[in-house]
């Protein structure tokens, strides 16, 4: 199978079980975190706080800081027994597919704190492990495309994938999960910068050999999806000119640079399997060469006649992350029909779109709001609202409806696994891209940066609902073909990429108790 064939199959029909006949070995099941094994370690500070509110005037961050900035991105936060099944989980505040947790995270300091250089987050014991000592500015730097000032920054965090933490259960289709977990980790890590007075930068584009090198991953297990510099000045450096090809190097010449390590760690499966195609994509999505760095341009997709309903102006909505991430959770069974109004629906929108807008190095220099996703939604006995499916308009704060009526039946009719009952929701909404997935502009890398920033989005929306006092349920076994065709996506040559339920629900009866002081 080609690789492009391979992407249209992860969207056809909205399948989950990804290989045909894919037997899921539980009792082999990998951890959902990564333990290094014989190196150094640095704890961090168990005391978290409990309130997390936008701080005034940014710091220098102590590594108490870092270790509660890295704990409310990806920490353990929860321990959770379901009566539907006896099996313990531990949580953390970012949804995930199966609640798997493909992604680890790495952390480049370059304070005092602590020892400079490389380490591993080990959310499991909540500590750095120290993986190579020193500075590597100047490394990282031309990995980066010369693109990037560190020393307007304090660190960095790189987001990576270990492909078996997912795969073990879903094989070919964890491809499209891993680049929607990291995209909605990304979307926490910003979120959680803010209110650390962190300013973030986001690269998509780096040398993958030089930072697997860097920090001794092994491409065929674990792949760097992003890198994120963090800085406590209002905005981190951006080279504009990176001097053309005399000041970029190949992913060999880098490489060469630094002596290969290779670390211990454990990950408990005994038999972890290579797939073919999951190989195949991240083997394609790699950048040898940066010397091509180019802006990314986006397009411009017209469209009239169509009926334009205005929302109500809403303020910001201000809530604290902390409290927001602890009530988070994703429904199931538990929606039930409630009364949402049209201001609630325009608060849920504007949040989650402004919140959305970012620095990276797909767009240049600026914070900006990406144009390279959408927001879809079809609402039902919304207050305010005439039922039908629109696209939401952020610049105009509009609902342009593509059409009229209720289609709660459609699409519970285009689901491929029932385990949310639509006609107990008043929102759905659909985070839609590029039906190329970015291909043509970005290469086969497009199509996982397509979904980190879906993933980005969603995580936006799933806050501001539950700052609102509803729950979202992220769901990807839907007929993305029937949902294009209600929203007329063809002509705007765009796809569904994430179908999203909102509403009011009760909460799943579980037994649960929070991993915090």
């Amino acid at each position: 199978m080609s690789l492009e064939a391979f992407v249209r199959q992860l969207h056809a029909d909205g399948d989950v079980s990804g290989l045909p006949g894919w037997e899921v070995d539980w009792d082999d099941a990998p951890l959902a975190y990564k333990l290094y094994r014989g190196l150094p370690t640095l704890p961090l500070s168990s005391d978290i706080p409990m309130t997390l509110e936008a701080r005034v005037t940014p710091v220098e961050p102590s590594l108490k800081d870092i270790g509660h900035y890295l704990w409310y991105v990806y920490g353990l936060t929860q321990v959770s027994y379901s009566l539907a099944s006896p099996m313990r989980t531990y949580r953390r505040f970012v949804p995930s597919g199966g609640g798997l947790y493909p992604n680890e995270l790495y952390v480049y300091l370059r304070t005092e704190v602590g020892v400079p250089g490389l380490y591993h987050y080990d959310a499991a014991h909540h500590r750095l492990v120290l993986l190579r000592k020193g500075g590597f500015d100047s490394y990282l730097t031309r990995a980066l495309g010369n693109r990037c000032d560190l020393s307007s920054c304090f660190g960095a965090i790189f987001v990576s994938t270990m492909v078996w933490k997912n795969a073990f259960k879903y094989s070919t289709f964890a491809y499209r999960l891993q680049g929607l977990d990291s995209g909605v980790l990304l979307g926490q890590m910003q979120e959680a910068a803010k209110r650390f007075g962190y300013a973030s930068r986001v690269h998509f584009r780096f040398l993958d050999r030089p930072v697997g090198h860097l920090l001794g991953l092994s491409g065929s297990e674990e792949n760097i999806f992003a890198v994120v510099p963090l800085s406590v000045q209002r905005d981190i450096a951006w080279i504009e000119d990176a001097g053309g090809n005399r000041m970029q190097v190949t992913a060999d010449e880098l490489c060469r640079e630094l002596p290969a390590v290779q670390h211990d760690y454990y990950v408990r499966s005994r038999s972890v399997k290579q797939i073919l195609q999951l190989t195949q994509m991240n083997e394609a999505t790699a950048i040898d060469s940066l010397s091509t760095f180019r802006r990314f341009e986006p397009v411009n997709r017209a469209e009239s006649g169509l009926q334009t309903v205005y929302l109500p102006s809403v303020k910001r909505l201000s809530f604290d992350l902390a409290a927001a991430s602890r009530a988070r959770h994703s429904p199931e069974s538990e929606f039930v029909l409630g009364r949402v109004t049209a201001h609630q629906l325009a608060a849920l929108l504007q949040e989650a779109v402004v919140s959305f807008a970012y620095r990276n190095d797909l767009d240049g220099v600026a914070e900006s709001l990406p144009t390279r996703v959408a927001l879809y939604g079809c609402f039902y006995n919304v207050e305010g609202i005439p039922d039908g499916a629109y696209r939401y308009d952020a610049a105009a704060h509009a609902l342009r409806r593509v059409l009229a009526g209720d289609h709660r039946l459609r699409l519970q009719k285009g689901m491929t696994l029932h385990n949310v009952n639509l006609f107990q929701v008043p929102i759905c909404l659909h985070i839609a891209g590029d039906n190329e997935h970015l291909i043509p502009q970005l290469g086969y890398r497009g199509y996982r940066i397509q979904q980190m920033e879906a993933g980005m989005l969603l995580q936006r929306l799933l806050l501001a609902a539950t700052a609102l006092g509803m729950g979202g349920r992220p769901l990807l076994g839907f007929q993305a073909g029937l949902c294009d065709e209600l929203y007329r996506m063809s002509m705007q040559g765009r796809t569904s990429l994430v179908q999203i339920p909102i509403g009011h629900c009760h909460h799943r009866p579980r037994l649960e108790g929070g991993l915090h002081s």
